[in-house]
């Protein structure tokens, strides 16, 4: 092996730095098992971990609007909010402002 005479490659005319070079950069980029690999795994990680956070925050909010709706009052209340359920001989106005109809239109 003739390399030329230059003072960056000298050492790489030891064949175990030349085989160290070859299998660090192997193991980096190439193997099955690569740094590469392991970054996108380890991002993925991150991700399902985020997602199961949030997950969980969801399933306390819904635990606690479920223990509302399982009394009478908090049933009574929803379904008077949300679907304008009322009372015999009760009537009901809906009010609604000016600001709040752009934003249903917008919706």
């Amino acid at each position: 092996m003739a390399f030329p005479k230059n003072k960056y490659l000298k050492p790489f005319k030891n064949i175990f730095i030349l085989i160290l070079v070859v299998f660090a950069i192997w193991m980096l980029f190439f193997d099955a098992n690569s740094w590469l690999i392991h970054h996108e795994l380890n991002t993925e990680i991150e991700d399902l971990e985020n997602e199961k956070e949030y997950y969980k925050k969801e399933i306390e909010k819904d635990k606690k609007d479920l223990k509302k709706l399982s009394t009478q009052e908090g049933l009574e209340k929803f379904a008077r909010e949300e679907y304008y359920m009322k009372r015999e001989n009760e009537e009901i106005y809906i009010i609604e402002y000016e600001d709040s109809l752009k934003a249903k239109n917008n919706e």
